[in-house]
This record gives C-alpha cells, sequence and structure tokens, in this order.
C-alpha cells in the first residue's frame, strides 16, 4: 500500500503505540480506516464519473462521425444529380419573375381598357298573344313570339 513495505509499516505501528498509548491506538486505528475507506469511495465515485463521462464523450464523437457521413452523403447526391444546378436556375428564375413583378406593377403607359366590359346578355321574353279564348290551347305559329333584343340586365 502506497509503496510501503513491511517493515515501514511496523515503524509506523510502533511509533503510534509510544505517542498513543494502548488505550486509544485501537479506537484510532478504527478512525484511520474509516477515513481510508471514505477516501477509497471518493476515488471510487470519481472514477465512475470520469468514466461515465469518457463515454458521454465517446458518444458524442460517434454521433459527430455519423453526421459528418451524413452530410458527405448529402453532398455526394446533390453532386451527382445535379441539384445544386437546378437551385441555381430555380433562384435565377425568382429573381427575373420579381423584377417582372416590379415592373408591371409600376407600368409607365396607361393601358388602353383596364376594365374588361360588361357581356351583352340577350333574353327572350314571350309578347302576350291576342287570342280569342283563354290562350291555353292555341299554338305557336310564328317566329315573331319572342323578343330578341338585346337588354341590359347583366
Amino acid at each position: 500500500m502506497f509503496g510501503m513495505g513491511f517493515a515501514e509499516i511496523l515503524i509506523i505501528g510502533v511509533i503510534a503505540i509510544l505517542f498513543l498509548g494502548p488505550d486509544k491506538l485501537p479506537e484510532t486505528m478504527v478512525q484511520i480506516a474509516k477515513f481510508f475507506k471514505s477516501v477509497k469511495t471518493t476515488v471510487a465515485s470519481a472514477k465512475s464519473s470520469i468514466e461515465e463521462e469518457l463515454h458521454i464523450q465517446e458518444i458524442k464523437e460517434e454521433a459527430n462521425s455519423y453526421k459528418q457521413q451524413f452530410v458527405d452523403a448529402t453532398n455526394e447526391l446533390e453532386k451527382s444529380t445535379g441539384i445544386e444546378d437546378l437551385k441555381d436556375e430555380m433562384h435565377e428564375i425568382k429573381k427575373g419573375v420579381y423584377v417582372d413583378a416590379q415592373t408591371t406593377a409600376t407600368p409607365t403607359e396607361p393601358q388602353a381598357d383596364p376594365a374588361p366590359k360588361k357581356p351583352e346578355v340577350v333574353t327572350f321574353s314571350k309578347k302576350p298573344k291576342k287570342s280569342k279564348g283563354l290562350g291555353l290551347d292555341d299554338p305557336i305559329d310564328s317566329d315573331d313570339d319572342f323578343d330578341t333584343t338585346p337588354s341590359e340586365k347583366a
């Protein structure tokens, strides 16, 4: 223990008996044993927490390596499929649409016909027929029974 041999431990024991006396020596040995036991448990606890931290560090390193592999695979896939070129083309198209939208939003020349005209609606209305009776059984015999003039009802 601590690089001490049997001779050194014996010398320490003799000195302890001389200084403490035979009546206090057993009590002091119990306290020293408790102290070494508490030091041992503290060292074991610190060792386990360090090992746990090292294990967490290993997990973090492994996760970072997986992340790097994923990023590399994504970049390789983008290069092989030409996604980056498509993204650039889409960006240029968006710029063009944005510029076109700005130029049409503030026209320099007034438009000739800004609002469309209302459509012309043709309705057919039946002209009352002069009949001798009730007029329910009389057949329609000419084309001039309907009015085909355009109206502005729409």
